[in-house]
C-alpha cells in the first residue's frame, strides 16, 4: 500500500518508520536537534512550500529520509492504516 504524504510525494507504507507532529516534535531539544542534523545530513524532502505540521520518516534500501509535509499526522496516520 502506498500514503500520500503530499501531492507531489507518495511512499510505500512498508518504508514507513514513524509519522510525527511537527509541533509536538520541535517541543523537545532532541526534536529539533534530529531535524537540524538530518538537515545537515541532507536527508529532507520538502514536500511543501506551505507551513509544515508534519513529517514522515522512511527507510528505503538503508537510506533514511525524513518527509516534511503540510498534511497533518493524524490525516497521515489515518491514509495509512486503509
Amino acid at each position: 500500500m502506498y500514503l500520500r504524504v503530499e501531492e507531489n510525494l507518495v511512499v510505500n507504507t512498508r518504508d514507513i518508520i514513524g509519522i510525527f507532529d511537527m509541533d509536538n516534535t520541535t517541543v523537545s531539544r532532541l526534536g529539533r536537534r534530529f531535524l537540524a542534523d538530518s538537515q545537515k545530513n541532507g536527508l529532507i524532502i520538502n514536500a511543501t512550500n506551505d507551513l509544515p505540521k508534519s513529517f514522515v520518516i522512511t527507510n528505503r534500501n538503508g537510506k533514511t529520509n525524513v518527509c516534511i509535509s503540510s498534511v497533518s499526522s493524524k490525516i497521515l496516520a489515518k491514509r495509512g492504516l486503509r
